[in-house]
């Protein structure tokens, strides 16, 4: 099975200029623990996730004036639609992820997390 039939298509994004207060306002408001980050033209720049901000707090603090973009991995593992379902669960075990952007060259255009694959694989059985 392709990875498009468990993506969640509705992505919540940051925004690349939105402070660390405003990422985390928008994750405790949609009920998630991390969201892409979408630079200026929609591409994905990177991923940021409630733990990141939580270290950020403890260490720096002013998490309403410090920019997303100092905080966020960059270095994103992305999956395609049309990966295998087994495929995109192995980068999640193996890179220690919660969730992964579906990507369309640099566009998100959904996320997938161990939550659904484990609900897919359930289905299976």
């Amino acid at each position: 099975m392709k990875v498009k039939e468990i993506m969640h298509s509705q992505v919540i994004t940051i925004d690349i200029g939105d402070n660390i207060k405003r990422a985390l306002d928008v994750m405790n408001k949609n009920n998630i623990n991390g969201a892409p980050v979408e630079d200026k033209d929609g591409n994905l720049a990177g991923v940021v996730v409630k733990a990141d901000i939580y270290r950020f707090l403890i260490e720096q603090g002013h998490y309403d004036t410090y920019p997303i973009e100092s905080i966020m991995t960059k270095d994103v593992i992305t999956a395609n639609k049309d990966d295998d379902v087994i495929e995109v669960a192995n980068k999640l075990i193996n890179n220690d992820i919660a969730s992964i952007p579906i990507v369309e060259g640099n566009k998100v255009v959904g996320m997938v997390s161990i939550e659904a694959v484990v609900e897919y694989f359930i289905k299976l059985k």
